[in-house]
């Protein structure tokens, strides 16, 4: 675990306060062109809630949108010339609780990863609303200020979804998961459309385990496969906030091996985004 750098505060605070500056001109160049957050989405190809939490400085506002922004409202390179600036910041801030840094940094360097969830949505793929929901019911509970520092560290963890080249990533979700309603009704339409949305996605392969197995070789629990570039496939093994890091060869290959036989017992890709359609249609 690394230790608490005298200036990581201040770093995280000086990369908020930048994040936060962006979005304000951000909403202001988009008032001044008369565009809602729904236009304004809709013309560069993001959703309404990621041009609101990028003004409201809660996301990250990763140098392709700001270059988007700045060509279409006009706003004479400030935004794109910013770019440099957010990138040293994100590799600055310091948002994850302690514990959980050493598994971020190696996930930001992943070339291929793959999961087993059966409780909740997967971070990388949970929308904003679905993130807050979850850390605003942990208990013991968290802070407001808290809740936006980790939901905004989820968000942030999510560009390696769409980064290039891409890594290989596969996920293996419980029926019974894609049915719980975290945060209402809403949040859960929401976050079916984001699973579509993801699992369109070339380098992503998104697998639903339906409840009407008989055999599950995930019975053991959740667990995560992690493939850092130049670096030997590791595991990482999170439950009841109590984590572990596995570099153990054997004890991966065997993980490893049960991920294979969890996947071969899943519905396939298609028939999985099929099944995820059907459940938004009749929420």
């Amino acid at each position: 675990m690394r230790l608490a750098h005298p200036t990581d505060e201040d770093a995280d605070q000086g990369a908020a306060d930048l994040f936060r500056v962006l979005g304000r001109q951000v909403k202001a160049l988009r008032e001044r062109a008369g565009l809602t957050q729904r236009e304004l989405g809709r013309r560069l190809g993001y959703g309404e809630e990621t041009i609101a939490s990028v003004e409201q400085g809660r996301r990250v506002p990763q140098p392709a949108l700001l270059t988007a922004v700045d060509e279409l409202l006009d706003a004479g390179g400030v935004l794109t010339a910013a770019s440099d600036a957010v990138e040293r910041a994100k590799k600055s801030r310091i948002l994850h609780p302690a514990w959980f840094r050493g598994y971020a940094r190696l996930e930001a360097e992943a070339v291929e990863l793959h999961s087993y969830c059966n409780h909740v949505i997967p971070g990388l793929l949970q929308t904003e609303d679905y993130a807050r929901a979850l850390f605003g019911m942990r208990t013991p509970l968290l802070d407001e200020q808290t809740i936006e520092m980790r939901v905004a560290a989820r968000l942030a963890r999510q560009e390696l979804l769409t980064r290039w080249p891409a890594p290989i990533v596969t996920y293996v979700v419980e029926e019974s998961v894609l049915h719980r309603p975290i945060g209402g009704r809403e949040v859960r339409q929401r976050q079916l459309e984001q699973l579509l949305s993801l699992g369109r996605l070339r380098s992503v392969e998104l697998q639903v385990m339906p409840t009407d197995r008989s055999e599950h070789a995930g019975m053991g629990g959740p667990f995560t496969l992690l493939t850092p570039k130049g670096q030997l496939q590791v595991a990482h093994v999170e439950v009841q906030h109590v984590n572990r890091l596995i570099i153990e060869h054997e004890e991966v290959r065997m993980l490893a091996a049960r991920y294979g036989s969890i996947r071969a017992q899943a519905l396939t890709p298609g028939d999985s985004l099929s099944l995820i359609e059907k459940l938004r249609g009749d929420a």
